[in-house]
Formats: structure tokens, sequence, C-alpha cells
């Protein structure tokens, strides 16, 4: 459900004396650790390589990916662009250490950590064969799929969901699953070619290259692709001598000049990633976006509602369920009986505006009946976290097979903005059209982010739908200016927001509808006693 980071297990150094008396060059120094001549070769059935977590541990904190305020404006645009830190250096040089040291000291809740290693090219039967006999070169800048991972470093950068590539080393194939990656404030990006694509280069904000003695990166080498990779020490070695080396002397030293920061020792030097981060937070707060304020600023009302919403007729029946649900007095039984045929109403209503065509079906008494079928390729229902879930029964009730996501965003209660926590859409939704729920919008920021989110799962703003019991005017007019060709569709328009925020609470504080749907709140009527928030 959450967004994953990226992470991989820090390697941790051999004991100071195998570093002594491993530090001389060449191959002769290293025959201690060959196997015995005439040893069978060790053979790996199964890959080694670990599946990474979806938060990331320290030793101080768990940093989840949640919490991710507003990436955008209130006229929906892309208001900043993710901040995108690469980090280079040679094989085992400490990359992924020094990235998981700056995600610790930044304490930014939403960060990504993106590695290189996902983007090695498949290997055709050919390449396969050499691979195994430790001759082939993943040193070399045609080994990696540049072209993909200029694509999706784009589009991360921008705040759009990605699928990235699991290579398993072991088979030297991708794995047929790909990972859902979701964007972040902040971008981390490590690997061995991070500086050697000139497109790449203009995606990134910060460059550092991480310098480690080239003893110390054979050992740490050894060790993970030992433990890790299912590799033999023999054939670690060989192709550390063949193409790792040569490699870094060529293609990676070379791009030391690009760096804006060297860290030396790597992960150990704090003092380069206290600099790093002090840089990373001024960044970020140059940027820093009062969303829900911008809207209330521009509260402006128009003089009249937009095109895209669509107000269920107010029918005696509908007027007559307004009055109860709206009544204070109301008990809660009654209050979710009616609240509950309201909804029904109105998902009934949402649908006449999905695309269909013609259809005739033969009922068992042997009558044709002539109706209308949907002719998209699905429906999708999102529930915006909590009051959203209360529509659900709704919808399943009237499309028995309707796929649900659900995406919770809340206000944080510092700084009064919305703030992404969760998010769990079903896969491959960019076709469907999707029936978006809430049960009261008042400044539509909740709303906003929500199909923000939509978008940057690549579904077409035309084929999103906003549904709402109760909709203020303000949020009406700020999901439609922002996003024209949302469908806006509701029982009622409150046309001041006070009087809105009075009848149902402010945002900011609780959520009065949800609360009292789901008997965690006191009302009026009822003879249980429950204590007040």
């Amino acid at each position: 459900g959450l967004p994953e980071i990226f992470t991989l297990d820090a390697l941790p150094l051999l004991t100071s004396d195998l570093l002594l008396r491993g530090s001389g060059s060449g191959e002769d120094s290293l025959d201690r650790l060959l196997p015995p001549a005439g040893a069978p070769r060790k053979k790996s059935a199964t890959s080694l390589s670990k599946t990474e977590p979806p938060l990331l541990r320290t030793g101080k904190r768990t940093i989840y990916t949640a919490g991710r305020p507003p990436w955008y404006d209130e006229h929906g645009a892309q208001s900043k662009e993710a901040f995108v830190i690469g980090l280079c250096g040679g094989s085992a040089s400490g990359k992924t250490t020094v990235a998981n040291k700056i995600i610790e000291a930044l304490d930014v809740p939403w960060v990504v950590l993106l590695s290189m290693d996902s983007f090695y090219k498949v290997l055709s039967p050919e390449e396969q064969v050499l691979a195994a006999q430790n001759d082939y070169n993943f040193d070399h800048p045609g080994a990696f799929d540049f072209e993909l991972l200029v694509a999706t470093l784009r589009k991360l950068k921008q705040g759009r969901s990605v699928k990235i590539p699991v290579y398993d080393f072991t088979t030297h194939r991708r794995q047929k699953d790909w990972k859902n990656l979701y964007g972040a404030s902040v971008i981390i990006f490590e690997g061995i070619m991070s500086f050697a694509d000139k497109e790449l280069l203009q995606l990134l904000d910060m460059k550092i290259f991480v310098d480690t003695d080239s003893d110390i990166r054979l050992v740490r080498r050894l060790r993970r692709d030992i433990t890790e990779r299912g590799r033999d020490i023999e054939g670690v070695i060989k192709q550390y001598n063949k193409f790792v080396k040569p490699a870094f002397e060529q293609y990676i030293e070379p791009t030391m000049r690009l760096a804006d920061i060297v860290v030396p020792r790597g992960g150990g030097n704090m003092v380069a990633i206290d600099l790093i981060v002090q840089h990373v937070h001024s960044q970020l707060e140059e940027h820093t976006l009062l969303f829900r304020r911008a809207l209330l600023a521009s509260a402006q009302q128009m003089q009249q509602l937009p095109q895209t919403l669509s107000v269920l007729e107010s029918t005696p029946q509908v007027r007559g369920l307004h009055t109860i649900i709206r009544n204070k007095e109301t008990s809660r039984d009654e209050f979710i009986f009616y609240s509950k045929r309201l909804m029904r109403l109105l998902i009934e209503h949402a649908l006449t505006f999905l695309p269909s065509q013609p259809c005739a079906v033969q009922t068992p008494q042997g009558h044709e009946y002539e109706g209308r079928r949907h002719s998209g390729k699905g429906i999708t229902g999102v529930s915006i976290l909590r009051a959203g879930e209360t529509m659900e029964p709704a919808l399943r009730a009237v499309c028995k097979d309707v796929r649900i996501g659900k995406i919770l965003i809340q206000t944080n209660l510092d700084s009064g903005e919305p703030e992404l926590h969760y998010l769990r859409l079903p896969k491959d939704i960019s076709e469907d059209h999707i029936i978006l729920m809430d049960s009261t919008v008042s400044t539509g920021a909740a709303a906003m982010m929500a199909v923000r989110v939509l978008l940057d799962h690549e579904v077409q703003e035309d084929k999103i739908m906003l549904v709402s019991l109760l909709m203020a005017e303000l949020g009406v007019h700020s999901v439609a200016y922002a996003f024209p060709k949302v469908k806006i569709i509701t029982t009622a328009v409150d046309k001041n927001l006070d009087d809105f925020l009075s009848r149902y609470g402010s945002s900011l504080k609780k959520k009065p509808f949800r609360h009292h749907y789901s008997f965690t709140c006191p009302y009026s009527g009822s003879n249980r006693e429950e204590p007040e928030e």
C-alpha cells in the first residue's frame, strides 16, 4: 500500500587485519583468498539478493513514505520539482551508506532512494554465458539502460509515479514484477555511472562524489558479491582486475571534476554530510508553499458555479433527506440510514455521466429489456480516507465488480496543510473512469491533492468524477479552477463557507460527518455517552 523507498543494506567492513594484509597491488597479493587448487566451484541455485524494505530504519528514527505536503499550487499545476541528489563513486565505495546518513540527518518524511543497479540491461543468451563465466563487463556505460533511467528519474522529479525494474544479479535478468515508486520531496540517486550521461546530469540538483580507498572498495565488493549475489571469490577477483578497476580509472574517476562536493572516507565523514544536509534544507525552505492559505486567499466567489458541477435534482425526497441529516438533533441511527439513502441516489446520479451504449438483455420471463451498458474500459472507486469510505457501500451496491482504491489525506495541525499519508490504488487504472469519493468538501484542499495523485498515476483528467455528499462553494471553485475537466457531482452546495464549517466543523479540527457516522463523537438522541474529543 505505501509508496516504497529503495534502500540497500550498508556493507560492513572486514577486519582491519584483512585490510592491511590485502593492501598490495596486483593479483598476486590476493592469492590467499583463492580456493585451493582443484576445489569445486561454488554454485548458487537460488537468488541471494535481498528485497528492499518499504521504509527506512535508522538508529534514531524510522522514516516512512508518508506525510507528503502539496507538490502543486492552488491552480493544480506543478509548483516545485523534487530536489535530486546524485551520488557517484566506485563500486562498493559506500554510496548507499552516505545516502542513508543523509536521509537520517535530513529528517524529511518523504524521501526516495533510487539505485542505478536496477537499470542494468537485460542480457542476451550469449551475454548470459559470458556473465556466468565472469567475462561480461557490468562496469561499462553500455551495460545500463540510460533511456529508461532518464525517463524514470524525470518523472520522479516531476512528482509522478513510476515503475522500477527489479534486477536479479544471480540470473542477470529483470524480475517479472516491477516495483511502484511514488514521487518525493527529495530524491537520492546513486550509482557508479551517475555522472556518465549528459541528460542525467541535467536532472541532478546536487552532485556528490564518494571517494574511498581502492583496497577498502575491493574488500567491500568481495563481501557483498559473495554474500548477496551468489558469487565465488575467484570470479569476483577476476572480474575486478579485468573490468572493475579499469572502468573506474577510465569512466568513473574522471567524473569527480563534475561533482559539487567530494566526500572522502564515505559514510564516516560527518562534516561533509552535515554540509550537504544544510544545503538541502535551505533549498526546501525556499520552495515552501502554504497551500490551504493560498486557497482561502483566492476565495473571491465567481458569479456562477462552474459548468462541470452537477447537483442532484432537489426533489421533495432529497430536500427531506437533507433536512434530517443537517439537523443536529438527529439520532445516529437515523443519520446513518438517511445518509445511506442520499448516497445511493448520488452514486446513481454520478453513473449517468459515464460513457454508455445501448444494450438489450433477455429477462427470465422471456421479455427483452433495453437499457445501457458502460462502454469504457473499467470503473474504479477511490475513497479519500476516512470520510470517503462511508460512500463505498453505495458504490458497491450499484457496481458489483467495481475496484476500490484508498487515499489517506490528513491535515497537519502545525501548518494547517493537507498531507498525503497513505496510498493504495488498483493496478492499471490509467484508462479507467475514476469515481473519487469524499463525504464533505470545504476548501477543496484534500480533494485537489487526491486528484493530483490520480493525474500523477496517468489517469486522464476528463475521466475523474469527484463525488461528494455536501460541498462548500469555495471547494467547488477551487477544484473546478485547478482541474477544469474533472466532473464535480454533489447533492448540495452551501454558498457561504462559514455556514458550511459551522454545520460540519472546520477541517482543521475534526470531521463531524465521519465521527457522527462511525459513532466516535457525541450526538443527540442517544442513550450512550461519549467523551468530547
